[in-house]
């Protein structure tokens, strides 16, 4: 056997078992392996019942639908005629209750800046910007593309989509105007949204100068809205660009959300491309929204009391489910980052978990595994008593990050949840 064998074989092979503290599973979701097998054992036995359950009691429904699933393979469609609204169960539905002055993001910028959003003033910023996509013309079924940095109004510009039911598709910030390009034409958007730039390791990117090579060959796109982020000076095309924050300062605070089919589809992703050209992945508003909040709360315990962090770039489905959808469709408090986690200095990743309170940090084994390479002196300079759960996601990860993790980060009393997804 090579020693490379071996390494696999220790990672599938592996027997240690670390329970959660106990007072820790007596307040869980999930308190134990045979709950856990009760669940599943019922997911199994009637899927449609189990998760018709689900979608009845996690989200708010405009209209109930006539049949749970429709198979014909290889397509599903969930809640076929039901219909809701994707904004409406992140947002409104939280305002009427103690949660509607409540943090819903908090987020921090590379250079330091920062800003606290609750829910109360992410739904009126919400409903500010879809009026503004509704006066560039933007109509139900239209596609949006949002080209951005990991700031507050890529958060927002999603969800003023949702709410409009425009379809939208991100395009990760580090991708370059060509790659802006295929994908706007594939997906026939008519605005994309972007900004002068982004911090990044200390120096600034420029967005807005790679949509405007990208929009010469996009006949489709009409307007491109811009968020002044950087201050960098940019071109600028009269009558089809547009400052987001002139027209959103503008706008009425009062959008009712559009009551839409479950099958209204919610967001167009690309896959990565490494196996040929990327595929525009359709994820649909009722069964994904579905997903993401029942997985959200039963796989990371998540409750409205937490302050969740993951570190996933929202430009990757991660970031879509587990940074926006699926801790706001909970009432959790999310935090937002834009930028590295090494600046200034190696541990910036933990002066935040111990800033903010952070309780739950989901993050990648890449990461985990360059922190370990940094030292763990950067993160013993900070008090991360405040976390109760940690997770990984993006690759497998090795046992000495894992034990690592759980030992320099999670105080040997922390679970941790190791997970898979795609874009599919």
């Amino acid at each position: 056997m090579s020693d490379s064998e071996g390494v696999i074989e220790s990672v599938l092979k592996e027997n240690r078992k670390f329970d959660p503290p106990e007072a820790f599973a007596k307040e869980a979701h999930i308190g134990s392996f045979a709950e856990y097998q009760e669940i599943y054992s019922a997911s199994e036995k009637d899927p449609e019942g189990f998760w018709a359950k689900i979608a009845s009691e996690s989200l708010h429904w405009f209209k109930p639908w006539d049949k749970t699933l429709e198979w014909e393979v290889p397509f599903a469609k969930w809640f076929v005629g039901g219909e809701t609204n994707v904004a409406y169960n992140c947002l409104d539905r939280h305002l009427e209750t103690s949660r509607k002055n409540k943090a819903a993001l908090i987020w921090e910028g590379e250079p330091g800046d920062t800003r606290t959003i609750t829910y109360f003033e992410l739904h009126r910023e919400v409903c500010r910007a879809a009026n503004v996509l509704k006066q560039l013309g933007v109509t139900k079924g239209d596609r949006v593309g949002l080209y951005m940095p990991m700031i507050p109004e890529l958060a927002i510009a999603m969800l003023a989509c949702a709410r409009i039911g425009a379809t939208h598709s991100i395009i990760f910030g580090g991708f370059s105007a060509d790659a802006v390009r295929d994908r706007m034409n594939d997906a026939e958007a008519k605005l994309i949204v972007t900004a002068d730039g982004g911090f990044r390791r200390g120096g600034e990117l420029a967005l807005k100068e790679a949509v405007d090579k990208a929009v010469v060959e996009c006949p489709t796109v009409e307007n491109v809205l811009v968020v002044r982020r950087t201050g960098q000076e940019v071109a600028w095309t009269e009558g089809r660009d547009h400052w987001w924050h002139d027209l959103v300062a503008e706008a009425s605070v009062d959008c009712p959300a559009e009551s839409l089919d479950s099958e209204h589809p919610l967001f167009i992703l690309y896959t990565s491309g490494t196996t040929g050209k990327p595929k525009g992945v359709v994820h649909s508003t009722g069964g994904y929204l579905t997903h993401a909040t029942y997985s959200s709360k039963m796989v990371f315990d998540l409750k409205d009391t937490d302050t969740y962090w993951c570190t996933a770039d929202i430009g990757w489905v991660t970031g879509h489910s587990y940074l926006v959808y699926g801790p706001l469709a909970n009432g959790a408090t999310s935090v937002m980052y834009e930028g590295v986690p090494n600046h200034p200095e190696p541990d910036r990743i933990w002066d935040i978990v111990e800033k903010y309170g952070v309780t739950i940090l989901y993050t990648a084994p890449t990461l985990i595994r360059s922190v370990v390479k940094w030292g763990e002196e950067w993160p013993a300079r900070h008090d991360l008593s405040s976390l109760r759960l940690l997770g990984t996601v993006g690759e497998p990860i090795n046992p000495e990050a894992w034990m690592w993790y759980r030992e320099k980060i999670g105080g040997n009393r922390c679970p941790i949840v190791d997970t898979w997804w795609q874009t599919e």
